[in-house]
């Protein structure tokens, strides 16, 4: 998956990654505490977490010194989860999603658990993010 900084869609600012589709439908929520907040539409899904207990991998060399990184990670349709590097954020993005609760589109699918968001593609890649840690898969 090659990486390049484009204008994010949802707010005008810088994302490594992909960036949503023009006039996609997306939809936002949170976890339960309200720690998480994703964006998920037909092509990626990008979860971003305001408290976390771990420190992200070093910020790759492509990743601009003006965005965050490391405040989430998102997930292309196919392929590897990876991390965030962003100006922006997907925290309140939504309404809470119950655990054990699933949104899915376009072959990804998140599922709110206690121990964190979950989210795969169709590929069998994703990732589980929590305050006390992260896995990518």
């Amino acid at each position: 998956m090659k990486q390049v900084v484009v204008a994010a869609a949802l707010a005008g600012t810088a994302l490594l990654g992909p960036a949503p589709v023009a006039g996609a439908d997306i939809v936002g929520f949170t976890s339960p505490s309200g720690n998480i907040g994703c964006m998920l539409d037909d092509d990626m899904v990008r979860c971003d977490i305001a408290a976390r207990d771990w420190a992200p991998p070093p910020r790759p060399a492509d990743c601009p010194d003006f965005t965050g990184f490391g405040q989430g990670i998102y997930l292309e349709s196919t392929g590897h989860a990876a991390f965030v590097c962003a100006g922006d954020t997907a925290m309140s993005s939504g309404p809470p999603l119950d655990y054990g609760q699933v949104r899915a589109a376009g072959g990804i699918s998140c599922t709110s658990e206690p121990s964190g968001m979950r989210c795969a593609n169709s590929d069998g890649h994703g990732f589980v993010i929590s305050r006390q840690a992260y896995q990518l898969f």
